[in-house]
């Protein structure tokens, strides 16, 4: 009888995968989505908390159709903001420095339709990540931190879409959060 149940899930399963409906993205689709972040990737570790959780925006433009029978490819732009501070007690003074990351990227995305109205997706950014600095507190060490570098990203990601304009997304992966939930809109 088990045995019964499980083939037929995975039946049902295998099913629904085969019969995926049409993409929800495609070539000539334009997409802006907004994001929140939870857990920052940046700035971790103890005396750190943030001050501005990591926000993002995108946009993506679907330029390839038909990739792997329904398949489809985006590329776009991504920018992101996040702040920080680190504090640390030396003999009873207080010191610490204050972060800010704004990142400018390119980003390219493969979408797969799995389930109607979902538009699952992977993909990958490359930008870079400009970093400003103060330091701040009681006590001051005279040092000069800098940490402006290349950034990148690789993220899995779906939008639902709610009507053919309004989608809410999710995308996990790592870049400046692990977690970033939002909004989407097809223009």
């Amino acid at each position: 009888m088990k045995k019964l149940l499980v083939s037929a899930l995975i039946s049902v399963f295998a099913f629904s995968f085969t019969n995926a409906q049409e993409s929800t993205f495609s070539e000539g689709d334009k997409v802006i989505n907004l994001g929140v972040g939870l857990g920052s990737t940046l700035y971790t570790g103890s005396g750190f908390s943030t001050t501005v959780p990591p926000i993002s925006a995108s946009f993506e433009y679907g330029i390839l159709n038909d990739v792997l029978e329904k398949g489809s490819v985006g590329v776009g732009g991504y920018l992101g903001y996040t702040a920080a501070r680190a504090r640390y007690n030396w003999f009873g003074d207080i010191y610490g420095y204050d972060y800010t990351s704004f990142i400018i990227g390119a980003r390219g995305s493969f979408h797969y339709p799995l389930v109607e109205k979902l538009d699952t997706y992977a993909g990958m950014m490359l930008g870079y990540n400009i970093v400003s600095v103060s330091e701040i507190g009681d006590v001051s060490f005279g040092t000069s931190t800098t940490g402006s570098d290349i950034a990148w990203s690789m993220y899995l990601g779906g939008r639902y879409w709610f009507n053919p304009k309004i989608a809410g997304m999710v995308e996990l992966g790592y870049g400046i959060a692990y977690l970033n939930l939002g909004v989407a809109f097809k223009l």
